[in-house]
């Protein structure tokens, strides 16, 4: 599986963002792909593009120490989970000197989108991201079920409600900044990178999302990893691949 993923053009890793085991996981996924693909670069959801530089000087060790590293990339703001979820990921970019990008807008444009949509954006206020492909119904009916589906106590009563508009605009905001960000990185050399993602798996799940939107920006060897809780099998065609972790000692 691992030979497929870095055969690919792009890996995404998904998670639950306040779950340790499911970063391990990710870490061990990295590793692995390192091991076959020297050219291996990673770009974070936690981060905006606009922080590159100092993600480049964490790799390079030009911090003094972690604190420094988290300070100058404005943790607690642009993310605010707990820096230790992620500082093994962190440290194995460093050790290994594999280049690190951020993959996130500025916050308030996903804002803005969700209320004005594209079209009341001008273009200088993109923060370099082109207007999402439209969400399929199915992509509709999944965040609408993700996120409380029927409950009487929401404004949006289906999937297709106009209601929802804003909400998936604003997901959809997040879905095709990754995917920008992802194929800038492949066109910034003489030679495309393997890029990995790490991402939520609510903008991956089922080809939904930013899979979606890499395809839409013709990028499509991408290769969608998900760790996998519990004594229920996986939904099928949830991603190219699942893997089966134990949270248990995270408890």
């Amino acid at each position: 599986m691992l030979e497929k993923a870095a055969a690919a053009s792009v890996v995404l890793l998904g998670e639950q963002h306040d779950k340790a085991a499911q970063h391990r996981w990710q870490l061990h996924v990295l590793a692995g792909l390192k091991a076959l693909r020297e050219d291996l670069v990673v770009g974070f959801e936690m981060f905006p593009a606009r922080l590159d530089t100092q993600l480049s000087k964490w790799v390079a060790g030009d911090y003094p120490n972690e604190a420094a590293f988290l300070d100058a990339s404005e943790w607690k703001t642009v993310w605010g989970f707990p820096a230790d979820l992620y500082l093994p990921i962190f440290r194995f970019c460093q050790q290994f000197k594999v280049p690190m990008y951020g993959l996130n807008c500025r916050r308030a444009l996903v804002t803005e989108v969700g209320k004005l949509g594209w079209d009341a954006i001008a273009l200088e206020d993109r923060d370099g991201v082109t207007p999402a492909l439209p969400a399929t119904p199915a992509y509709r009916q999944y965040l609408f079920d993700i996120t409380a589906g029927g409950s009487p106590n929401r404004k949006a009563q289906s999937a297709q409600d106009p209601v929802f508009d804003r909400f998936v605009r604003a997901q959809q905001t997040w879905d095709r900044s990754f995917a920008c960000r992802i194929a800038q990185l492949r066109q910034a050399g003489p030679k495309p990178p393997l890029v990995a993602g790490i991402i939520g798996r609510g903008h991956l799940e089922f080809g939904h999302g930013t899979p979606a939107q890499l395809q839409d920006l013709k990028i499509s060897s991408t290769v969608v990893l998900l760790p996998h809780v519990g004594d229920e099998p996986p939904a099928e065609n949830l991603a190219d691949a699942v893997f089966c972790i134990d949270e248990r000692e995270d408890a």
